[in-house]
């Protein structure tokens, strides 16, 4: 199945859009395409983006601009959803399954001018070497955790590249250019965790991006990472390009003024709460805590009472029960994150740290409590606390369970909008989302997109 918006035969740029099949990797991507999509010079351009027949269902229904077609895959395994009950699995899948079918997409369409693939299918990269199309890597997670991978070797080299947590932990990493000192434990996962059998396709998908692709395309703002940006820019033989947050901001302004649209419930419950008031709860859609471990946090919500926002796809009955009623706090299986986020009432946000996440809290001058499970959540989580100075961490110790008195005592300490420390993390907060704000307002995104579609553009289309 595909969509059919605009006539092929009148674009003269035309970009092939290769996601990842994950909502965390196609959400950015798609925010991207948007941004690409209303550039009237070249005269025309056509994005085609691929995805796999279960993210077609999800994501047709969801407005997108008319340059914008679908083209669809088989799933590369039969239910995407359950990934993470094998995702090594998944990624041999991911390296090995989807590139033939792409390959058949490319031999019905016009050759495009680039292939924009992201940076943890490989293969894209190999299909554009063999059919003459450049390759623009797009790197969805942060730039410091890709610095991590790229300089992989001088953790090899220092013993710290299979870490043993108990033993190494609290050691500091301080020779990775650009990134500051970075204790073990708040390294990206795979390089100790049980899924260090994930480590080859990630230092193969860093690996190919560096050696065979044109471009490289980082999801960040520079005054976010600048140092880490200067240092990869001064070692890497393609083009860097930093095109942004790839958050939906424009969805949030467009909505936000748009009056004649009925608002949900759920911004309706805020529209009722003090400013600041509010903190939002989201550990994201992949990975979860024990059951142990919610029970405590639920407990601890509970007893501390802090008005609530939480978003809960799989326990939203338990949450509702205990932390949903009334005016203190109010529970929903979906919602749109940037503009709760974005919502007055909002003070603070509890966060898994996915970089997704990371970016719109960042955007939305909140300040957070994190509560990092895996993957590159330790190395965004260590960014936000540490070098950002905009929030707390929750679970201190990896393996250690965080109590309920514990977890209340810090949501009241963390909501106190009269403390020193408060007022302190919300001015800092609040300075982060002015240089978020001055990148897209001010042009330096848009003009850094624009650049990248001049320079495809110069490529001719046999």
């Amino acid at each position: 199945m595909e969509t059919a918006h605009v006539d092929q035969a009148i674009f003269s740029c035309h970009v092939l859009a290769i996601p990842y099949p994950g909502r965390g990797h196609i959400n950015p991507l798609m925010n991207l395409c948007k941004l690409i999509a209303p550039i009237t010079t070249p005269n025309l351009l056509l994005v085609s983006f691929v995805v796999t027949e279960e993210w077609l269902s999800v994501l047709k229904s969801e407005p997108i601009p008319a340059k914008i077609q679908f083209r669809t895959i088989p799933n590369v395994i039969p239910s995407e959803k359950d990934r993470s009950k094998d995702l090594l699995g998944f990624f041999e899948a991911l390296f090995t399954k989807m590139e033939a079918p792409v390959e058949s997409i490319l031999d019905g369409l016009p050759k495009p001018n680039v292939i924009l693939a992201d940076s943890l299918l490989p293969w894209a990269l190999r299909l554009g070497e063999r059919r003459n199309i450049p390759v623009a890597s797009f790197w969805t997670m942060s730039a410091t955790v890709f610095s991590i991978f790229y300089h992989h070797q001088l953790l090899l080299a220092d013993g710290h590249f299979q870490a043993n947590l108990t033993e190494q932990g609290k050691e500091l990493v301080n020779y990775i250019p650009g990134i500051k000192p970075i204790c073990v434990k708040d390294l990206p996962s795979a390089f100790y965790s049980k899924n260090r059998e994930m480590l080859p396709f990630l230092l193969e998908a860093v690996s190919q991006l560096v050696n065979k692709a044109q471009y490289a395309l980082f999801t960040t703002i520079g005054s976010l990472e600048s140092q880490v940006i200067e240092a990869l820019e001064y070692e890497f033989p393609v083009p860097i390009f930093k095109v942004g947050p790839t958050i939906p901001y424009l969805d949030v302004e467009f909505k936000a003024n748009s009056h004649n649209q009925p608002s949900p419930n759920y911004l309706s419950w805020l529209d009722d709460q003090p400013k600041d008031s509010v903190l939002y709860i989201s550990q994201g859609s992949f990975m979860s805590v024990s059951k142990e471990q919610l029970d405590e946090i639920i407990a601890g919500v509970y007893s501390s009472g802090v008005r609530t926002f939480w978003v809960s796809r799989e326990n939203a009955s338990l949450l509702t029960d205990r932390v949903g009623k009334g005016n203190r706090g109010i529970v929903v299986p979906w919602c749109n994150q940037l503009r709760v986020l974005c919502h007055p009432s909002v003070g603070g946000f509890w966060s898994h740290c996915g970089w997704n996440s990371t970016k719109e809290g960042a955007f939305a001058g909140v300040p957070f409590l994190t509560f990092p499970i895996g993957a590159d959540q330790f190395t965004n989580s260590k960014q936000i606390v540490e070098d950002w100075k905009i929030g707390w961490r929750v679970n201190k110790e990896r393996e250690k369970l965080v109590k309920r008195d514990e977890i209340a005592l810090l949501l009241q300490r963390f909501m106190d909008l009269d403390s020193y420390q408060g007022r302190d993390m919300r001015r800092r907060a609040m300075g982060i989302r002015k240089s978020c704000q001055e990148a897209i307002e001010g042009g330096a995104i848009q003009g850094n997109i624009d650049k990248f579609i001049r320079d495809i553009s110069q490529c001719t289309r046999q």
